[in-house]
This record gives C-alpha cells, structure tokens and sequence, in this order.
C-alpha cells in the first residue's frame, strides 16, 4: 500500500482531544516488539461535566512508567475499535489510537476540546426514536476503513434535524461525519442479583453530509 494510500486512509478518522490524565498506564498489547498501554483523561464538555476517553499509546511515545494523573495533555489520532471476546460474546471496545501527543501547561480557554472527524459508510440500518420529551433521535453504526483492509466499527448518535436526516440512510451509504466523542455510564446486568458499572462510548453527531 502507498503512503499517499495511507495518508488518504488516515485522513477519514482524525481526533484531537485535549484533557487531563486521571490513570495509571495498563498494559494493553504488543506489536513487532512495541508495547501499547492504555490510559484514560477526562475531557471538559461546554457543560462543565466531563467524557472520560480511554488512550491507546505506544511506549515510544511517552515513558509508561510515570504517573501523569493530573497533568494536561492534548493528543492527535484516530478513534478506533476492536473486539474482545468476554461472556460468550464479542464486545465492542473503542478508544483513541495516540498517532502525537503533547503536555501542555494548562487547558486553553474556550479551546476546542473534543473533535472527530470521520469519513466512513453505514453497515447497519440507522436506528431512529423518540425521547418521552419528543426529542429526535438516530444510532448509526459507521463503518471507517483503515490501511491493510481493516475497518473501525464507530457508533454514532445523531439528535434533532439531523437524526431525521440520517434515518433515510441505507446499509452501504458514504457518509461524512463531524463531531465529538462522549461517554456515557450504563449499568450491565450480570446475573439475576448483580450488575456493573460500564462506560460506553460514541460519536455525537454535530454535522453530517451523505456522499452520493
């Protein structure tokens, strides 16, 4: 594959994302002899509450054995997925794959925090409802290629004008898809007495364009 190839590939899923360290590294996998680690920021939403996005990093990248916890970082890459295999299913698990990062002093005022662009196509029929408010809502399921014939699977929420919108799209549609990445805690129903805490995530739609 040529790098023009690559380069376009890396350009339909580009994340910019500046917040604070709030964990440890934990060591995720290994790649021809690269290890890559996780570590999760919380990331300031206009509302003041926060999204807590899970980084992917290679150790040469930055020094894995220190804690960062409380220092502001504001790192480029792409949102990306893989499935682990956990209670007879496979689960779907996204973080941000870290392509440059870099400390900064302090996060900037008014900066744009959280931003994801994606250039992908629908692999499931959008799902479109009603909040008990009337409001309007959409889930697509985005389908992003990636060099080497791999794709990243990125759910996506849509709200209002632009739900309706994307509720006429087909399975196999190109879309184009701003926006930004939030999580949201849910509880998972283990067994009839237990459940735990978990944290999904997904891209909320602020603008979107149907490629003919």
């Amino acid at each position: 594959m040529t790098d023009k190839v690559i380069d376009r590939v890396i350009e339909n899923n580009q994340v910019t994302i500046i917040g604070e360290i709030i964990s440890d590294f934990s060591f995720s996998h290994e790649v021809f002899g690269e290890g890559f680690y996780m570590v999760d920021v919380n990331v300031r939403r206009l509302s003041d509450s926060y999204d807590r996005i899970p980084l992917m990093v290679s150790e040469r990248l930055i020094d894995v054995t220190r804690d960062y916890r409380g220092e502001s970082i504001q790192v480029a890459g792409q949102f990306r997925s893989y499935n682990r295999h956990e209670e007879k299913k496979n689960r779907l698990v996204l973080s941000v794959f870290v392509r440059e990062l870099e400390f900064i002093s302090e996060e900037v005022e008014n900066a744009k925090t959280n931003q994801i662009f994606l250039d992908g196509y629908i692999c499931k029929p959008p799902v479109y409802r009603k909040t008990p408010l009337g409001r309007e809502i959409a889930d697509l399921l985005l389908a992003v290629n990636r060099p080497y014939g791999k794709s990243d699977y990125i759910p996506c929420i849509c709200w209002g004008r632009n739900a309706r919108y994307a509720s006429g799209f087909e399975v196999g549609g190109h879309v184009e898809i701003w926006g930004r990445i939030q999580s949201r805690e849910y509880m998972k129903k283990i067994d009839e007495n237990d459940a735990e805490k978990r944290i999904a995530y997904e891209v909320s739609v602020s603008k979107l364009e149907y490629i003919e």
